[in-house]
């Protein structure tokens, strides 16, 4: 587990340093006092006009959110802008729907960008379009920056398609409106603005763009599942809740899940673009096979979406995916001399896997209470309780080797992709091919 020699360094290797990223932020200021303000107007104003939707715990939620947004838009300034920006689209989405679901086909702006459905339309074709951009751009800076501002644009448009679809829910009954983070659709749309909200900090704090296609490979992946799964099973119609989801626990346990699944999808993309960068050199093939395997094993993952037979979706995907992986093996030398270096790469992965721990040990509590609350114990060996174990079992390991073994470089890198394969039979592979109590979430 030796670390490789250091390529070129970034410019920005001394903001992986938290004090130095404190003393850049400095002190709250004027704005930040009042974004502050501003989020509380907001939160009185959801107060007063949607009480009537809301339960004693969502309206405490929302009035802690306020504070904990602030921070965030401390923390992180680009944030700030962007919650904005978001506020200010999905209220005018609001404004025209003047209470009348029917005028999502009605009303131009609804109907070709602000209703959830086209809003979401428009985030899938972004990520797309920047992840080819973001490939270009390791010859050419243009299409770099351009794949940035396509993020962002994604992050926009998904962000507000999910806030306007909480909204289009209520507008439809009563007993239908909630927040959307209940069934695969939406849960997909968090995952793929959750990962590349992290990817676009990490972007910025490291000064490096080389590191976008192969984290967006992951996002545009999730994009087809949720395209398919839209318009072949019509997940994107808004449905009323199944009894075991009617709890508040959902709404704070499922959004720190995907923090974690996020978080840990972004580190075994690194750990990739590490793999890549330390094969920069090698000429024998047959030392390339066992990343070469694994991400062929992640292509063929979703073949596994299907009802009868082999799906010819998943076949094409499964062959397009094997190919983009085989290719960028072959131009491995070019792509690892644009890749930033070896101990930046390093320090993304370890802080991705901490951050996505944290918050996965956070959902697992939180799930094992909402499991009392429903089912009248914290923890039954359920499918998807003794799948998630194995995900928290298998990254505090890598903590654990790492604080203590100084686990670092090839296996680190190789481990955070076994993980996210493990993270993927977690997630969608239990509700294929294991029954339990939560069936529910079955394709």
């Amino acid at each position: 587990m030796t670390q490789p020699v250091a390529g070129a360094a970034t410019t920005w290797d001394d903001l992986s340093d938290p004090a130095q990223s404190r003393l850049e932020r400095g002190r709250p200021t004027l704005f930040d006092v009042l974004f502050f303000l501003l989020l509380s107007v907001g939160a009185g104003v959801a107060l007063t006009l949607y009480s009537q939707a809301m339960d004693s715990y969502e309206k405490v939620i929302l009035v802690l959110t306020v504070p904990f947004l602030t921070w965030l838009g401390w923390l992180w300034r680009p944030l700030r802008t962007l919650m904005i920006v978001i506020a200010l689209s999905a209220g005018l989405a609001l404004w025209l729907y003047q209470g009348d679901i029917a005028r999502a086909e009605q009303a131009f702006l609804l109907k070709y960008l602000l209703s959830s459905q086209s809003a979401i339309l428009w985030m899938c074709a972004l990520f797309v379009v920047a992840t080819f951009c973001y490939w270009v751009g390791l010859a050419s800076p243009t299409a770099a920056w351009l794949g940035t501002a396509l993020t962002w644009g994604a992050v926009f448009a998904g962000s507000t398609g999910m806030l306007v679809r909480w909204r289009e829910g209520h507008m439809m009954g009563p007993d239908i409106g909630h927040i959307p983070v209940s069934n695969l659709y939406e849960v997909f749309v968090l995952f793929s603005l959750v990962t590349a909200l992290f990817y676009l900090y990490y972007e910025g704090r490291y000064a490096t763009r080389a590191l976008g296609g192969f984290v967006l490979l992951i996002i545009t992946s999730a994009v087809v599942f949720l395209l398919w799964y839209s318009f072949t099973r019509d997940a994107y119609q808004i449905q009323p809740l199944v009894p075991a989801l009617k709890s508040w626990w959902m709404k704070i346990h499922v959004p720190a899940n995907f923090i974690g699944y996020g978080t840990f999808s972004l580190a075994a993309m690194v750990g990739f673009a590490y793999l890549v960068k330390q094969h920069g050199q090698t000429r024998s093939w047959l030392k390339l096979m066992p990343l070469f395997i694994l991400g062929v094993l992640l292509a063929a993952e979703p073949m596994v979406f299907r009802t009868e037979g082999l799906s010819a979706t998943w076949m094409l995907y499964f062959g397009i995916g094997a190919v983009i992986v085989g290719t960028i093996l072959l131009f491995r030398k070019p792509i690892s001399e644009r890749l930033p270096s070896f101990e930046v790469l390093d320090d993304i992965m370890y802080r991705a896997i901490a951050v996505g721990f944290a918050f996965f040990t956070v959902a697992t509590i939180l799930g094992a209470l909402w499991a009392a609350d429903a089912w009248g114990a914290y923890w039954q060996w359920d499918p998807k309780e003794t799948w998630a174990l194995i995900v928290w079992l298998n990254y505090a390991a890598w903590l654990h080797m790492r604080m203590l073994k100084g686990l670092r470089g090839t296996m680190a890198a190789y481990w955070a992709l076994v993980g996210l394969l493990i993270t993927c039979f977690a997630f969608l592979g239990v509700n294929m091919f294991l029954s339990g109590l939560h069936s529910y979430g079955a394709l």
